[in-house]
């Protein structure tokens, strides 16, 4: 399990840090939208250059020990629409919404129980009684019923008419001691006026009243582009990056030498207008996705899918997320969409939540996504993959070395589906906001470190980004402000400039300038002392064990870049 977090200390740390701000915060703020402060920029771009790194640039050999093939693509975030009508987007882009007829505020019908769980009456109306022993204090109920309750939900049924409420909640309490109501059971009664007359109704988590019917509600974002703003002006703001790679899939084939299998990386914003954006930064409505479309032949498409689900799983591992926080899982056939051959979610335990929540889906798409593309552009046969290293090795004993000429003989389809096929694609898809935040989760850390000389410990709290990952790589000190020393702290900086992030600091006493380091994330410290003068060596701190050794200053990078190298 993970370690437990008060996410409101969490969340004040990280604004204070500079790593995460609530966007247009001076207004009031806008639900679902996040900026990235000093250091929470430099860590979300590392996030994103090492997944560059290691699944674009350089990537390890596929199942058969062979160099994979990979190519970026920036592609914009307005498209033609018919792209969106031909992704399935326009027509089926949904989530199931209950609207509150009380308050005017909706709720995904899916996601009720977890959000309710986080309501401020509900968490408000927890502390009215004991869970362990499921012994309701009436009066408490009652008390908070006429104060706290009228302020945040007026529409509660245990707020208009709390006397039905209790009397029900004695009989269920008195009548079946050993099995009280559950959360769930107790919040459903205490929504309706009275259960025998209406049954059990779902609370509105903003007012308490009874919610309306599930409704679908698309999550795409519309704007228009143009002078007017008609329908036929109507565009959309994608809600994922995938399609803009489909959509050049034939673009990229013919300017590039590429041959199958390869695939085609991209990383970019997304915007999807989600009902309920909570748990910080994890549900928003504007984010970033790191996503890579994997072209392959169909009968080797499995063995590619397995490879991806397995590099992906191990890849979060490399980067210092603890295993046991790593939950893979398959989906079910039930679950899955009816062209997907297989979809893995990789899940994280977040301290928000005692389940698994995902980062990232590798999903088997079969040839969906490139034969609805073909379909609705008019393209045909232009989306299909020719292979024509096969056709030319397969060439004796036919009586044409064209393509076309042996086509109109008409060849067995299966015969031909050796040569010219729609490829099947594997998609990992992550998140890098969710990434980032379970980066900041993972790496938060309150501990008592010891005193000097034997003396009471200390509180400090440090963030354990692997170095990769951490938005300073290193800070140079002076131990004092005189005899040469900032002077030569200044050398070091520079020459440390071109290669990496690095911090210059000569304010306050070094202790506290340690401390400020382990609130960053910085891995290394280097202070120029008075030895520095003498032999030019400083002492490196690490972050992690507070050890620190004494190094030659012309060896201070070489031992930076060690821990920054892939796979160190």
């Amino acid at each position: 399990m993970p370690t437990k977090i008060d996410m409101a200390r969490f969340a004040k740390f990280c604004k204070d840090m500079g790593f995460i701000f609530q966007s247009s915060e001076i207004y009031g703020g806008i639900n679902g939208f996040w900026d990235y402060g000093p250091l929470g920029v430099e860590l979300k771009r590392n996030v994103k250059e090492a997944w560059w790194q290691d699944m674009v640039r350089n990537p390890p050999p596929g199942p058969d020990g062979k160099e994979i093939r990979m190519v970026g693509l920036d592609c914009s975030i307005i498209m033609n629409p018919k792209v969106w009508v031909a992704s399935g987007h326009v027509g089926a882009f949904a989530d199931p919404t209950r609207k509150c007829p009380g308050c005017g505020k909706f709720t995904r019908a899916d996601q009720l129980w977890p959000v309710l769980a986080e309501c401020d009456w509900m968490n408000s109306l927890i502390q009215e009684f004991t869970p362990v022993t499921g012994q309701y204090d009436t009066a408490r109920l009652m008390k908070w019923a006429k104060g706290k309750g009228q302020k945040l939900a007026p529409n509660l049924a245990l707020v208009r008419n709390p006397e039905v409420t209790l009397s029900w909640l004695a009989t269920r309490v008195n009548g079946q001691p050993d099995a009280p109501p559950t959360l769930q059971e107790f919040a459903q009664y205490i929504a309706t006026e009275q259960l025998h007359q209406t049954g059990l109704q779902d609370p509105c988590p903003a007012c308490g009243a009874p919610l309306g019917p599930a409704k679908p509600v698309s999550l795409m974002f519309e704007s228009h582009a143009g002078l007017e703003q008609t329908e036929d002006s109507k565009v959309y703001l994608r809600p994922e990056t995938a399609q803009g790679i489909f959509a050049n899939y034939r673009n990229v084939l013919d300017s590039t030498r590429l041959k199958l299998p390869f695939g085609v990386a991209q990383v970019g914003k997304a915007f999807r207008n989600e009902v309920t954006p909570r748990n910080f930064t994890f549900r928003s409505r504007e984010f970033e996705q790191m996503e890579i479309e994997f072209f392959c032949h169909p009968d080797e498409s499995m063995t590619w899918y397995e490879y991806w689900r397995d590099l992906r799983k191990k890849w979060y591992s490399t980067l210092g997320v603890r295993s046991e926080n790593l939950v893979p899982r398959e989906q079910g056939a039930d679950e899955l969409a009816f062209y997907s051959k297989g979809t893995t979610d990789i899940e994280y335990l977040f301290p928000f939540s005692p389940d698994p929540q995902e980062l990232e889906g590798v999903a088997h798409r079969g040839a969906y996504d490139l034969t609805q593309h073909a379909t609705h552009s008019g393209m045909g046969e232009k989306f299909m993959y020719f292979d024509e290293e096969r056709w030319n090795a397969d060439s004796a004993g036919r009586s044409t070395n064209s393509f076309k000429e042996w086509m109109k003989t008409n060849p067995p389809a299966a015969e031909v589906a050796k040569y010219q096929f729609t490829p099947h694609v594997i998609e990992p898809s992550a998140g890098a906001d969710r990434f980032t935040l379970a980066v900041l989760c993972e790496a938060y850390t309150v501990e008592t470190v010891p005193g000097k000389d034997g003396g009471p410990g200390e509180e400090r709290t440090v963030m354990r980004f692997h170095p990769r990952l951490a938005p300073v790589k290193c800070a140079v000190f002076p131990l004092v402000n005189k005899d040469g020393m900032p002077e030569k702290a200044l050398e070091l900086y520079r020459s440390l400039k071109p290669h990496v992030n690095v911090f210059f600091d000569d304010k306050g006493a070094v202790g506290r300038r340690y401390r400020r380091q382990d609130e960053a994330g910085t891995p290394f410290c280097v202070t120029i002392d008075g030895d520095t003068m003498k032999d030019d060596t400083v002492t490196v701190r690490d972050r992690d064990t507070l050890k620190q050794e004494r190094v030659p200053m012309s060896q201070v990078r070489a031992v930076i870049e060690k821990v920054l190298t892939p796979g160190a």
